[in-house]
């Protein structure tokens, strides 16, 4: 009996097993493979926060 036919039986038999190990085994591949890919995109121009006073500003909709 080959491999395939070994688990062809046991995910028959444990289908929420076999469902577990597949849900793990994707959770395991993308970060290792995804992660690197989006890293190594080039980001956009970093945008300058502003400056402090004005977010308060438009917090609290006082102007000085």
């Amino acid at each position: 009996m080959g491999v395939m036919d070994k688990l062809k039986i046991f995910v028959v038999k444990e289908p929420v097993v076999a469902a577990s190990c597949l849900i793990a085994g994707f959770g395991l591949f993308l970060p290792a493979v995804v992660r690197p890919i989006l890293d190594s995109w080039e980001t956009a121009e970093k945008v300058p926060p502003p400056p402090l006073n004005e977010v308060v500003t438009g917090v609290t909709g006082k102007k000085k």
